[in-house]
C-alpha cells in the first residue's frame, strides 16, 4: 500500500537541501481545501525550522497545478464567519511562502487558477510548462479574486493585472512570462531540467546571503524609497560582515574561486 496516496502534501529533500513539496489532490486538480491548506502550512513551518533547507520547489501531482479554492467545500458552509476563517487560513499560507528564509520555485503544469494563480505569484520564482495556463477567474462566478489580486498586482503591471481580474480570461505560459508572472518556460519534457538548473544555481550561493537578501527584497518593496535605502544599506553592512561575503570579495580581488567557509552553502 502506498502511504503517499493519502497524504495531501508530499515532501522530499535531497542531499543538497532542495525540498520538493507536491500538492497531492490530483483528482480535485489540487484545489486548496482546508485540509490541504493545513497540511501545506505544517510543511512550510517545518521547512522554516530546517537550517539544511536551501530551496523549495512547489509542484503538484496530476494534470493541473492548482485550481484555486475547493468550491464544493466553500459552498457547503455559506457563512461570513466561515469564509473569513478560510481566507485568513489561506493568507497565512501565502505569507509563509514569502517569509521562508529560502527561495521558493513554483513548478507549474496545466492550469493555475484563482488561488492557484495566487500561489504561483507568491512563490519567489516560477518555471512553467508550455502547457500551463493562468487565470484569476473568480469573477466569472460572481466572485472577484480579491486575495489573489494582492499577489498578482505585485508581480504583473497594474493594467495587465486588472484586465485578468475583471475578465477572468486565461493567459498562456509565454504571456505569463512576458507579463512577469513566471521566470522561465519549458517544454513539458524539459520542465524538471529547467527547475533543476535554477535550483542548482541558487544552492551554489551562500545560504546566509540568500536569506538576508530575500527578507530585504520583500521588506523594501512595501516601504518608501528613503526607508528602503536605509534598510538595504544596513542589510548589506551586516551581510558584508559574514565570513562568506568577506571570502567572496577577497577571492574576487585575488582573481581566484571562492573557498566558502564551512556551512556557507548549507
Amino acid at each position: 500500500m502506498n502511504d503517499d496516496a493519502d497524504r495531501l502534501v508530499l515532501r522530499h529533500t535531497d542531499e543538497r537541501g532542495v525540498v520538493a513539496l507536491t500538492l497531492n489532490r490530483p483528482q480535485a486538480f489540487n484545489a486548496l481545501s482546508e485540509a490541504l491548506l493545513a497540511a501545506l502550512a505544517a510543511e512550510l513551518e517545518a521547512i522554516g525550522r530546517d537550517e539544511s533547507a536551501r530551496v523549495v520547489v512547489m509542484g503538484a501531482a496530476g494534470k493541473a497545478f492548482c485550481a484555486g479554492h475547493d468550491l464544493k467545500e466553500m459552498r457547503a458552509e455559506p457563512s461570513l464567519a466561515y469564509y473569513q476563517r478560510l481566507f485568513a487560513q489561506c493568507t497565512q499560507v501565502m505569507l509563509a511562502l514569502q517569509r521562508l528564509p529560502v527561495p521558493v520555485i513554483a513548478r507549474v503544469q496545466g492550469i493555475a487558477t484563482a488561488a492557484g494563480c495566487q500561489l504561483v505569484a507568491m512563490c519567489d520564482l516560477a518555471v512553467a510548462s508550455t502547457d500551463a495556463r493562468f487565470a484569476v477567474s473568480g469573477v466569472n462566478l460572481g466572485l472577484f479574486c480579491s486575495t489573489p489580486s494582492v499577489a498578482l498586482s505585485r508581480n504583473v503591471a497594474r493594467k495587465a493585472a486588472f484586465e485578468m481580474l475583471v475578465t477572468g480570461g486565461f493567459i498562456d505560459a509565454e504571456e505569463a512570462r512576458a507579463r512577469g508572472l513566471v521566470n522561465r518556460v519549458a517544454a513539458p519534457e524539459r520542465l524538471d531540467a529547467e527547475v533543476e538548473a535554477l535550483a542548482a544555481t541558487i544552492v551554489a550561493k551562500p545560504r546566509v546571503a540568500i536569506a538576508l537578501g530575500k527578507a530585504l527584497f520583500y521588506r523594501q518593496l512595501e516601504t518608501g524609497i528613503d526607508a528602503a535605502y536605509v534598510d538595504a544599506g544596513q542589510t548589506m553592512a551586516c551581510n558584508m560582515m559574514d565570513a562568506s561575503a568577506l571570502e567572496g570579495v577577497q577571492a574576487f580581488i585575488e582573481k581566484r574561486p571562492a573557498a566558502w567557509p564551512p556551512r556557507a552553502t548549507d
